[in-house]
């Protein structure tokens, strides 16, 4: 009686620790150097993680759990997790590089030689920006998994991405994208001479009036359709509200500059 119950004492705790997720520290072991950004997901609970540069990790998990790793540069693995990982310190996981992952190749010798000028399409195909195409990707359905069936049949790619807040990332960074060609664009219609010498920016405020103006509906969507002559009218206004908000005074003579310029841009929006 007291041998089984010396037994029981011992062997409860295992069993406790294989019925409850346990925190798993582990590490990614590939010949790829930075492996930051792998995402880890626990197919049996839907829990995600990410994984650092050097390919460190901790993800909930229990005996008998499945861990699903992705990236692009390494191949998908599936590692079931056993009762001696559940205790240990760290658990390596190694992982093969993708065959598929090539570096990206860019041809500047001969820009005029495309599929429109060879004859292979009719007009060019729609381009698409760096965070266009990383958002695109993300929403790609690449393969499925039997065990996704009760979700709808989501792909793991997929699911990977909503689970670890992925494809709210690329979407922020898209908005990020847009609002700095716009502040590009801006600055090559209106130089900082003219901000600072037309306006009457001072110098220092140049920048944040970039951000400033950027932020205004009407006058993205006038430089979006290319209209210069109404987002010089709109800049003039985002001028003198923008030197009221940073209480910069404002010479008589240069209010009075700002006005009639105003108004002639007025009369040519009409």
């Amino acid at each position: 009686m007291h041998k089984k119950l010396l037994l029981f004492i011992l062997i409860f705790p295992l069993l406790i620790i294989a019925q409850n997720d346990s925190i798993i520290k582990g590490k990614i072991v590939s010949e790829i150097k930075d492996l930051g950004g792998v995402h880890i997901i626990n197919i049996s609970n839907i829990a995600g993680t990410v994984s650092d540069n050097q390919g460190y990790f901790t993800i909930k998990a229990k005996v008998s759990d499945t861990l699903l790793f992705s990236a692009v540069f390494l191949e998908k693995k599936k590692h079931v997790v056993t009762k001696e990982e559940i205790t240990e310190k760290l658990v390596l996981i190694p992982i093969a590089p993708s065959t598929e992952y090539l570096k990206e190749v860019v041809l500047t010798e001969y820009p005029d030689i495309n599929a429109v000028s060879l004859g292979i399409l009719q007009k060019a195909p729609k381009t698409y920006t760096k965070a266009e195409r990383n958002l695109k990707a993300a929403g790609t359905l690449k393969w499925y998994s039997p065990l996704l069936i009760p979700l709808g049949g989501m792909s793991v790619d997929g699911l990977i991405n909503q689970v670890s807040g992925r494809t709210n990332m690329l979407k922020k960074e898209l908005i990020i994208e847009r609002k700095e060609i716009l502040q590009e664009k801006t600055l090559d219609y209106f130089d900082n001479e003219y901000l600072i010498k037309t306006l009457h920016i001072p110098e220092e405020y140049v920048d944040g009036f970039i951000y400033y103006v950027v932020e205004d509906v009407p006058f993205s969507n006038a430089m979006k359709a290319k209209n210069k002559t109404r987002a010089t009218f709109l800049l003039h206004q985002l001028a003198v509200d923008f030197l009221n908000l940073k209480e910069i005074p404002l010479k008589v003579e240069d209010r009075k500059e700002n006005l009639s310029q105003q108004i002639k841009e007025d009369k040519d929006e009409k």
